[in-house]
């Protein structure tokens, strides 16, 4: 059966950015079959399934081009536990690493994850992890659009920012490259081609020439996106240039890694020569806004735009709220370039939306225009804090909150409607991560005693500590 959505205020995102005021949007087998003036598409579908959305805007849904879904067990811990900007450089996101968790535990995590996603408007997401077939099937079966990317290393010892050398270690590199191509055969395709996969680098510091060599061929012969964590801090860059003599980007550059189809993790550490090299090759960045203004790093987003690179928003760590992350990408940038016009909201919302499509390789979507997929996002205009909405992208994108979004659509299929979550039990799964959470942690500092003096003030005390308490 068709749907309408009617009496609408649709917001294409379009090459135009076109608005429609008391208008409706059609959909049929899941691709936007018609937009325009209420009557004429309610005339045109006589028997569809008829929508009011008398006082809502319709958007496209957001693309999050770059996220951790089992790293939502670190909220409320690695947001203040940020390696230093400065020498001497620490390895790894923080100084206390998060727990070693079973497929039960990890699957509750990512549903965690994926409800925060739909409830804020995400519709598809790139979700870049290590043994992501163990969660796969938790995340596929809420109903996101799905761009899967394992992640592949073989640096021997040693994360991220690491200033101790690089030994290699071919077999671990094997063991990576192999469990893409297991993914992909498994998961590509999937879902009436709802999922795809690609191929993860996951820091210049962590590979060798040899492995990103490979991976860049894995790529080709995929046919498919790649990613990479790119000049995330200040340490990679330093042990890249140690050990390689270049700059992160120049070292990718050097092995022909760089390419059209690659998504470029953060980016807040480059020179403006390495800007340049991304630009000329036509690379697209995710613009990790949130994680930014935490960790008070940011990318020179103008630069990288101007060199030719495509911008697309992610989230990363701790949180999958997306409408925080656009308004955070705007106010990130207008403080950087001592800008209080530019960005645009225009500009951000194509950021969270039609570019992280493109990037994410599907170009039939991010957009309401009739032949595109039906992924698209209904908000409440009513809510004060959205009240004058006399430009509704402006409103939406300074204003908006997460739950103004109130309708959730993939495929032409409702993941939310009314405020509710259909594909999956939404007080069971919070109540299942809180208490895999608290688990966790708990083994994780009883396991090891030494990480005791990293934990952060305010940690919430968990039954286990109660009872201490009360037998001392």
């Amino acid at each position: 059966m068709a749907i309408v959505i009617r009496n609408a205020t649709v917001v294409t995102v379009d090459a135009n950015d076109a608005i429609h005021y008391d208008a409706a949007l059609a959909i049929e087998g899941g691709w936007i079959a018609a937009i325009g003036p209420s009557e004429e598409v309610v005339a045109r579908f006589p028997g569809a399934d008829s929508v009011d959305a008398d006082g809502k805007a319709v958007l496209p849904g957001f693309a999050n081009i770059h996220t951790h879904f089992p790293l939502i067990i670190a909220k409320g811990i690695y947001e203040d536990l940020s390696p230093p900007n400065q020498p001497p450089f620490t390895s790894g996101l923080s100084a206390i690493p998060t727990p070693e968790l079973t497929p039960e535990e990890k699957a509750a995590m990512v549903r965690l994850a994926a409800l925060e996603a739909i409830r804020s408007g995400t519709t598809a997401v790139l979700e870049d992890g290590g043994n992501v077939d163990v969660y796969a099937q938790a995340i596929a079966d809420t109903g996101l659009r799905l761009l899967l990317c394992e992640h592949a290393w073989d640096k021997a010892k040693g994360s991220i920012g690491d200033q101790g050398g690089f030994e290699v270690n071919a077999s671990l590199g094997d063991q990576c490259v192999k469990r893409i191509e297991a993914l992909h055969a498994k998961w590509n395709g999937a879902a009436g081609g709802r999922i795809t996969v690609g191929v993860s680098a996951w820091a210049p510091d962590m590979c060798s020439p040899d492995l990103l060599r490979r991976l860049r061929a894995l790529q080709n012969r995929l046919d498919c996106v790649s990613t990479v964590h790119l000049n995330q801090f200040w340490g990679e860059v330093t042990a890249v240039e140690t050990v390689r003599g270049r700059k992160p980007t120049e070292y990718l550059a050097d092995l022909g890694f760089l390419n059209d189809r690659l998504i470029c993790a953060h980016c807040r550490c480059m020179s403006p020569e390495e800007e340049a090299l991304l630009g000329k090759a036509g690379a697209g960045v995710a613009f990790n806004s949130t994680i930014a203004a935490r960790r008070g790093l940011s990318p020179r987003i103008d630069d990288l735009e101007r060199q030719g690179a495509t911008i697309g928003i992610g989230t990363d760590n701790m949180s999958e709220d997306m409408v925080e992350a656009m308004r955070t990408a705007l106010f990130m940038e207008r403080v950087r370039r001592s800008d209080g016009r530019k960005p645009t909201p225009e500009q951000v919302l194509r950021w969270a939306t039609a570019n992280g499509y493109r990037l994410m390789g599907i170009p039939d979507g991010g957009s309401l225009e009739v032949g595109k997929r039906a992924d698209l996002i209904m908000v409440d205009l009513r809510r004060a804090p959205l009240v004058p909405h006399l430009r509704v992208v402006s409103t939406f994108v300074h204003q908006g909150q997460a739950q103004d979004v109130t309708d959730v659509m993939v495929d032409g299929r409702w993941l939310m409607r009314e405020d509710r979550v259909l594909t999956m039990d939404e007080a069971a799964t919070i109540d299942e991560a809180q208490r895999v959470a608290e688990a966790a942690w708990t083994r994780l500092f009883a396991e090891r005693p030494d990480l005791e003096p990293e934990r952060p003030r305010g940690w919430r005390p968990t039954a286990r500590d109660h009872r201490a308490a009360a037998a001392s």
